[in-house]
């Protein structure tokens, strides 16, 4: 039985409301509360890195889809737990650490993730989408970062995926006015990929994840953490691209690679 499917047979109240599903390579988790507008619970929060880390060491896995369902992504964390989760400096503390713990599991993945955003895309829902490495989106998409609205500071690691993928004034813009902004802007900062009409936004995020996973893995692992480096700029990120772009050379891909170029055909890789 695979990974994905021992979480959807044997899950806690809570862990159902994270749905993680597979067709072939592409791994789709989907965040299943739509009575709610998929907020997320605290529990939701503190599950997901597991779900990620499942998937990092699934070798059958080479993309992973987030989405919502229903008509919204999320509007980000359940407000109705904060009276009892996150009533106090302690337990909001605990409560932030979780969500930090989460837009980190999404943010180091080795693997590819896209955000597939319908309607809502709020507070929390938005930092997990901008954890992830591509966003498209539906034109009804709306996004906003309400943190300064509930007197919350938004925590300082996640504000490095809003800042890298928003650009430092749209981030303020967002984090100081708590406004919201539609798709059209949100693609016109760079926030998104693609803005995709909703009769083809499914097939066409389906298609771009089995072209990413068609790919040669250990190329696309070497990349990724070759642009992390460039944007960190610290030795380790750099060192660390350097040994992943090294193990490429001497991989059976790069193998197969060459030899599917010479006879002409489409080249099927295995990830060694």
């Amino acid at each position: 039985m695979k990974w994905h499917e021992i979480m959807t047979t044997a899950l806690t109240k809570d862990e159902k409301q994270l749905q993680v599903s597979s067709d072939g390579p592409v791994t789709t988790v989907t965040i299943n509360r739509p009575e709610k507008r998929n907020a997320i619970a605290q529990a939701m929060w503190r599950e997901l890195p597991r779900i990620m880390a499942n998937f990092e060491n699934d070798s059958r896995s080479r993309v992973l889809i987030l989405n919502g369902r229903g008509s919204d992504f999320s509007v980000g964390a359940d407000i109705s737990e904060f009276d009892d989760l996150r009533r106090d400096s302690q337990t909001a503390r605990d409560y932030e650490q979780a969500n930090s713990q989460a837009f980190s599991a999404f943010r180091h993945a080795t693997k590819p993730t896209i955000a597939a955003i319908r309607g809502n895309c709020l507070g929390g829902g938005f930092g997990l989408a901008a954890a992830c490495d591509l966003r498209i989106s539906t034109p009804d998409a709306a996004f906003s970062v309400p943190a300064a609205k509930l007197g919350l500071a938004y925590p300082q690691d996640a504000m490095i995926d809003i800042v890298g993928s928003l650009g430092l004034q749209m981030a303020k813009y967002l984090i100081f006015s708590a406004t919201r902004i539609n798709a059209e802007a949100a693609h016109g900062a760079g926030f998104l990929l693609e803005v995709i009409e909703s009769d083809r936004f499914d097939q066409h995020i389906a298609e771009l994840a089995q072209t990413i996973a068609q790919n040669a893995p250990l190329s696309i692992k070497a990349s990724k953490a070759a642009i992390a480096a460039t944007v960190s700029r610290t030795p380790r990120d750099i060192e660390v691209a350097k040994k992943l772009g090294s193990l490429t050379f001497e991989s059976c891909d790069y193998e197969e690679g060459r030899k599917a170029f010479r006879e002409r055909r489409k080249p099927v890789f295995n990830g060694t």
